[in-house]
C-alpha cells in the first residue's frame, strides 16, 4: 500500500513539474512568434512590406539552420518524439535520455517559434515523458514503475495543453501504456488532475478553441458524418505518407542533414508570402475554420493542400515538432470543406457547420495518433457539447478502423515498424523483437572438429546426451551442424562416409548475435532442432536452445500480464 501511495504522490509531482514546463513551452512559442513576426497580430502591427517579406523567408530558414546543427549533437542525429517514449515503454526499456529530451524540446521551441509547420503537442508529450523518466531514475524505481512515471508526464502534458484531464488520462493509457492496469490509473489520474489545475487555475490558460451553443443536426446528417469519417481516414493516410515520403526523399538529397531544415524553412517562407496560414501551429486557422463563411471552398482547398505539404516538408526535412497540431488543422479544414460543399449542394443551415468541421478534425486526428477515445474526449472537454461529441463519434467509428487496415494503427506505429519494432501484434511480440539472441547465448553444446570421423561424432554426441553437434575448426570458424539421427542413418549405408562433415545439415539456419528472439522463434517453427548456432562473421559464438527461447517468451508474457493486472 505504501508503495502504491508513493506512486500516486510521484505521479502528482511529475504532473505538476510537467505542467509548468508545458505551460512555459507554450508561452515561449507565442513570445517567439511575436518578436519574430510570425503571429498574425505582430505581422499586422509591427511589420511593413519590405521587412515582412524578408522576415517571412529568413526567419524559418535561419531557425532551420540552428535546429539542424543542434540535432547533430544527438546520437541519432534527429529529434526525439513521442515515438521514442512509446518504444521505451512497450519494450520495457524505460529510461528516456535526459539530454535527448532537453535538446529535442529546445529545438521544437525554436522550430515553432520560427514558424515551422509542426505541432507543439508531440514535443510536450515527449518532454513530459522525459521528466517522468528522470523522476523514476532519481528514485531508482523498477522498469514497471518507470513506465508508469513516463505515462504520468504524458498525461500531465496533454491535460495542460488541452485543458482536458480525461483526455490526458486516456491518451497515456491508449497510446503509451496500451493497457488499463488499475495500479497505473491512480498515478496517471493524479498527474493529469494536477496538470489541469495548474493550467486552468494557477496559469489561467485558455481553451484551444471555443464553440458556441449549437443546434442538433438532422438525423440524415449523421450519415454524412460517418462518410466524413471514411474520407477522413484517406486524408489521414495521405498526411502520414506525405511526412514519411519527404523523410525518405531527404535521405537521398545531396545536402548535409544539418542544412536540410534550413532549405525547408526557406521554401516554407516563400510559400507563406502568398498563404501565411501555413506558418506555425495554425491556431488562428483552426479557430476560423469552425466559422461558416470564414473561408470559401477554394481557399479551404488551397490552405488544406499547402498545410499538408508544409508539414511534410518541415518534419521530413528535420525540423523538430509534433504531428498532432497540424493534423488538427488539416482535419478541421477538411471538415469545413465538407461542410461548405454540403451546404452548397443541399442548402442546409450554417448552424450545423461546426459539426462538419469538428467531425473532419477527429476523422483525421484519431488515425494519425491512434487514439480515437482521446480525440472524442478532447472534443467533449473543450466544448462541453454532447451533441457535437456524438457527431464526432460517428466519424471516428469509421475513420480509425479504415485507417488502421489501410495504413497502420498510427503514424507512431508506422515509424516504429520502419525502425524494426512492430507493435501490431501486441507488446509480447514487441518485447521479443527488441531482445537479442545474444542475451540467451550459451557454449554448453557439443562441438567437434570438421575432420572428426563418423564414429567419433556419434560417440561424442551420445556421450553428452545431445541430439546434434556443431563443427568448429581450430580458428573458431563455423562449418555447419550435424545431427545424431543423420549420422546414424549414414552409418547404415553400404558405403558410409568417413567424416562427419559429409553429413552436414545444409538446410539448418544460423543466427547472428543481433537476431531477435522473435525472428529466432519464427525459424524454429520451420525446423526440428534443439538449438540454433549463433555465428558472427563466420566465427562460432555458441548456441541458443529452443527451450531457452520458449522460457523467455513465457517469462515476458507473465511479466506483462502481472503488470497489466496490477501486480508488476
Amino acid at each position: 500500500m505504501l508503495r502504491f501511495l508513493g506512486l500516486v504522490v510521484l505521479g502528482a509531482t511529475v504532473g505538476g513539474v510537467a505542467a509548468l514546463f508545458a505551460a512555459g513551452f507554450v508561452r515561449g512559442v507565442l513570445w517567439l512568434n511575436e518578436i519574430l513576426l510570425i503571429s498574425p497580430r505582430s505581422r499586422m502591427m509591427f511589420a511593413w512590406p519590405e521587412w515582412l517579406i524578408l522576415t517571412t523567408v529568413a526567419v524559418p530558414a535561419l531557425g532551420g539552420l540552428i535546429v539542424g546543427h543542434l540535432h547533430q549533437t544527438l546520437p541519432e542525429r534527429r529529434p526525439h518524439t513521442p515515438t521514442d517514449a512509446i518504444a521505451a515503454v512497450q519494450t520495457r526499456r524505460g529510461r528516456l535520455p535526459l539530454k535527448a529530451g532537453a535538446v529535442s524540446a529546445f529545438t521544437a521551441l525554436l522550430s515553432l517559434g520560427a514558424g515551422a509547420s509542426v505541432g507543439q503537442y508531440g514535443p510536450l508529450v515527449h518532454l513530459g515523458a522525459s521528466l517522468g523518466s528522470l523522476g523514476a531514475r532519481v528514485l531508482r524505481l523498477s522498469r514497471s514503475d518507470d513506465n508508469i512515471s513516463i505515462a504520468c508526464g504524458v498525461a500531465a502534458a496533454i491535460a495542460t495543453a488541452f485543458n482536458a484531464p480525461l483526455a490526458g488520462i486516456v491518451f497515456a493509457h491508449e497510446v503509451v501504456l496500451r493497457h488499463y492496469a488499475l495500479r497505473a490509473f491512480a498515478p496517471v489520474a493524479a498527474a493529469a488532475l494536477v496538470g489541469h489545475v495548474i493550467a486552468t487555475q494557477a496559469l489561467a490558460q485558455g481553451a484551444l478553441f471555443h464553440v458556441a451553443e449549437t443546434v442538433v443536426p438532422q438525423a440524415w446528417e449523421f450519415a454524412l458524418f460517418v462518410a466524413i469519417g471514411g474520407l477522413g481516414a484517406l486524408m489521414a493516410g495521405s498526411y502520414m505518407h506525405a511526412i514519411l515520403g519527404v523523410g525518405r526523399l531527404a535521405q537521398r538529397l545531396p545536402l548535409r542533414p544539418a542544412l536540410q531544415p534550413a532549405l525547408a524553412g526557406a521554401l516554407l517562407g516563400v510559400a507563406a508570402l502568398w498563404v501565411p496560414d501555413i506558418l506555425g501551429m495554425g491556431q488562428e486557422t483552426l479557430r476560423f475554420a469552425t466559422i461558416a463563411g470564414a473561408f470559401g471552398s477554394g481557399e479551404l482547398l488551397l490552405v488544406l493542400g499547402l498545410k499538408v505539404a508544409a508539414t511534410a516538408l518541415c518534419l521530413g526535412m528535420g525540423f523538430s515538432g509534433g504531428v498532432f497540431s497540424p493534423a488538427l488543422v488539416v482535419g478541421m479544414l477538411f471538415g469545413a470543406l465538407c461542410g461548405t460543399l454540403t451546404a452548397s449542394l443541399t442548402g442546409i443551415s450554417h448552424e450545423t457547420f461546426v459539426f462538419y468541421a469538428v467531425c473532419g478534425m477527429v476523422a483525421v486526428t484519431a488515425p494519425v495518433i491512434g487514439a480515437p477515445l482521446t480525440s472524442l474526449l478532447i472534443v467533449f472537454e473543450l466544448t462541453g457539447n454532447y451533441a457535437l461529441t456524438t457527431a464526432a463519434l460517428a466519424s471516428v467509428t469509421l475513420a480509425s478502423p479504415i485507417a488502421a487496415q489501410l495504413f497502420g494503427r498510427s503514424l507512431f506505429d508506422i515509424q516504429l515498424r520502419e525502425r524494426g519494432l512492430d507493435l501490431s501484434s501486441g507488446r509480447d511480440q514487441a518485447l521479443l523483437m527488441d531482445t537479442r539472441v545474444s542475451d540467451y547465448l550459451t557454449r554448453e553444446c557439443v562441438t567437434l572438429s570438421p575432420g572428426a570421423s563418423l564414429d567419433e561424432a556419434i560417440i561424442g554426441i551420445a556421450r553428452q546426451h545431445h541430439a546434434e553437434a556443431y563443427l568448429v575448426d581450430d580458428r573458431g570458424r563455423f562449418h555447419g551442424c550435424v545431427t545424431l539421427a543423420d549420422l546414424e542413418a549414414a552409418r547404415q549405408e553400404e558405403s558410409p562416409p568417413r567424416q562427419a562433415r559429409e553429413c552436414l545439415d545444409m538446410t539448418r539456419p544460423i543466427l547472428s548475435p543481433d537476431t531477435t528472439l522473435w525472428a529466432a522463434m519464427a525459424l524454429l517453427e520451420k525446423i526440428t532442432s534443439e538449438a540454433l548456432a549463433v555465428v558472427d562473421d563466420g566465427v562460432f559464438c555458441g548456441v541458443v536452445y529452443e527451450v531457452a527461447i520458449a522460457h523467455a517468451y513465457l517469462d515476458q508474457s507473465d511479466t506483462l500480464r502481472r503488470e497489466e493486472h496490477g501486480h508488476g
